[in-house]
């Protein structure tokens, strides 16, 4: 059994449900801590978190992931318990497989590699890992960010361990995601008899042309890495539950999921412009979940690239696809991330799985990045 596997049996064996990390954090840092990293816990009121760092000099390598895995479903409609790791037909099946804790351990055994190969190498190298990912992402990355900024910590490249491939290894890095903005708009009219409308003013009418002008505008048109800002409601809530009764108020939450190409203010400037341009009188709640951070071809991509190709033959594809990733917030202290790992067919499912032969050749693709960032460009 190689290194790489029986790592990740061991984190996939702890029920590390978010927002708990069930002592993975500890089998991580007594793998690091022979290798002369520095280990900082860093615990946030139910969240473990943990800096690891190798050196003191620049370029700063930084590794980061999550240990805390989503609940499983139904427990007796998995072939196997999936907190029991399995292999069967050359795959590993368990939860946290893929989402994520088969890049941890490839991150892990890719270093002691790296370190027992290169003992002096320039550079430092770092390993960032929460149990906040899964949750509400209050207490885990942002936190420790947080951390590093006030002491004015900065990393240059760093490899989420999200699972990023579509169809082989490789195929698919993540060089950047879109920014997630929400609203809650309540347009206010005046409720009333459905029998008298002359007394009453119908929200719900009121808000449909502005409606229909925010879902025919286009906020923008992408760029080379990114696809148009997309505009969505979510839910309209209107009424008392009568058949008879104009409602007061209706309230209506939308999203945008934005590329680079807008900034956040910009969006919410064109809504209550257009919102103000049909005369609704309205209240209007933002929240940002998370800002869009982008990594355009350099150093960092090239690296990857470069390893992807000599391990798996594949020509990889940037892509800045899905949702939020802990990357929005490493992005505020390091110009370039991207994400890579495994394959996501499986991830947040029943048995959800990974190829066993994958784990060593993600291993084997991090630590060749390694060589190419701190030893071939030193």
């Amino acid at each position: 059994m190689s290194n790489t596997l029986e790592l990740t049996k061991q984190l996939i064996s702890r029920k590390s449900l978010t927002p708990l990390d069930d002592g993975c954090l500890d089998i991580i840092g007594a793998r690091l801590a022979p290798l002369a990293f520095g280990l900082e816990k860093m615990r946030h009121g139910e969240v473990d978190n943990l800096w690891a760092r190798r050196g003191k000099a620049s370029p700063v390598i930084c590794f980061a992931g999550h240990t805390d895995v989503v609940p499983t479903g139904p427990v007796t409609k998995w072939d196997n318990d999936p907190f029991t790791p399995t292999v069967r037909d050359g795959m590993l099946y368990g939860r946290g497989t893929a989402d994520m804790k088969g890049s941890i351990a490839a991150f892990v055994t890719a270093v002691e590699r790296f370190v027992a190969e290169y003992p002096q190498h320039p550079g430092s190298i770092a390993m960032l890992l929460t149990s906040d990912e899964e949750g509400i992402a209050v207490d885990g990355t942002v936190r420790v960010v947080e951390a590093l900024q006030a002491r004015g910590e900065k990393l240059d490249y760093c490899i989420v361990g999200e699972p990023t491939c579509v169809g082989k290894l490789g195929d698919t890095i993540k060089n950047g995601r879109r920014g997630s903005l929400s609203g809650t708009l309540t347009v206010k009219g005046i409720q009333g008899h459905i029998a008298y409308p002359h007394l009453v003013k119908n929200p719900i009418h009121l808000a449909a042309p502005a409606i229909a002008e925010l879902a025919a505008t286009t906020w923008d048109n992408g760029n080379e890495y990114f696809p148009p800002t997309s505009w969505q409601i979510s839910n309209i809530h209107g009424g008392t539950g009568a058949t008879n009764v104009v409602p007061g108020t209706v309230e209506i939450l939308f999203n945008f999921r934005h590329s680079t190409a807008s900034t956040t203010e910009g969006l919410k400037a064109k809504v209550h412009a257009i919102l103000d341009k049909h005369g609704l009188e309205y209240d209007l709640l933002w929240e940002m979940s998370g800002k869009p951070y982008l990594t355009a071809r350099g150093d960092l991509v090239d690296a990857v690239a470069s390893a992807i190709k000599q391990v798996t033959g594949v020509e990889t594809e940037l892509s800045t696809s899905g949702g939020t990733s802990d990357g929005r917030f490493i992005a505020d202290i390091c110009a370039q991330v991207i994400e890579l790992g495994p394959l996501n067919a499986t991830i947040h499912k029943l048995n959800e799985c990974v190829a066993v032969a994958d784990l060593d050749a993600l291993s084997e693709i991090y630590y060749l990045t390694l060589v190419n960032l701190l030893v071939k460009n030193k």
